[in-house]
C-alpha cells in the first residue's frame, strides 16, 4: 500500500472518529498528532492525512453542498457516516487537490467503500464522485436507475419513507 494510500486511511479514521463521537477536528488531530510522534514508523503517512482531514475541515460546507447537489435525493444525513466521510475526502481531493488525478481520488475513495463499508457503498461512491468530477451529469442515471447507499433506488427509499 502506497503512502497516500495509507495517509487516505488514515484521514477517514480520523474524519470517522470525530463524526462519530462528535469531536472537533482540531481535537482528533491534536490526539493524531501526539501518536504521530510516539510512531515514527508511520510518518509516511502523517503529512497527507493531516492535509486531507484539515482541507475537509475547512471546506465542509462546500463539500457537503457538492456532495448533496451530485447525490441525487440523498440529504448528508441519510448516509452512513462511513461513506459520507469517504465522499467527503473524495470530493476534497477532486475539488482542492490538483496534484491528485480524478481517477485516483475517485478509485482510492471506492476502494475505501469496498474494504470498509457496505456491499452497495463503492457504487454509490463512485457514481457520487464520477458525477463530482464531471463523468456525468447530477441526477444522470446508470442501467435505468440511481442508486444510494441502501442499494435500492432513491424513489424506492423515498416510497419505504
Amino acid at each position: 500500500m502506497s503512502a497516500r494510500s495509507k495517509a487516505r486511511k488514515r484521514a477517514l479514521d480520523m474524519l470517522y472518529v470525530a463524526e462519530v463521537r462528535e469531536l472537533p477536528i482540531a481535537d482528533v488531530l491534536a490526539t493524531e498528532t501526539v501518536r504521530h510522534l510516539d510512531q515514527p514508523e508511520r510518518a509516511s503517512s502523517w503529512d497527507y492525512a493531516r492535509q486531507i482531514v484539515t482541507g475537509v475541515d475547512d471546506a465542509r460546507a462546500e463539500i457537503d453542498a457538492v456532495i448533496v447537489e451530485h447525490a441525487q435525493g440523498w440529504s448528508i444525513a441519510r448516509m452512513p457516516v462511513l461513506d459520507r466521510c469517504i465522499l467527503r475526502m473524495g470530493v476534497w481531493e477532486l475539488r482542492f487537490n490538483p496534484d491528485v488525478p480524478d481517477a485516483v481520488a475517485i478509485a482510492e475513495a471506492v476502494e475505501l467503500a469496498q474494504s470498509l463499508s457496505t456491499e452497495e457503498s463503492a457504487g454509490f461512491v463512485n457514481g457520487v464522485l464520477g458525477a463530482v468530477a464531471g463523468g456525468r451529469a447530477p441526477g444522470e442515471k446508470t442501467n435505468g436507475v440511481t442508486a444510494g447507499p441502501s442499494g435500492r433506488t432513491v424513489a424506492e427509499d423515498q416510497e419505504s419513507r
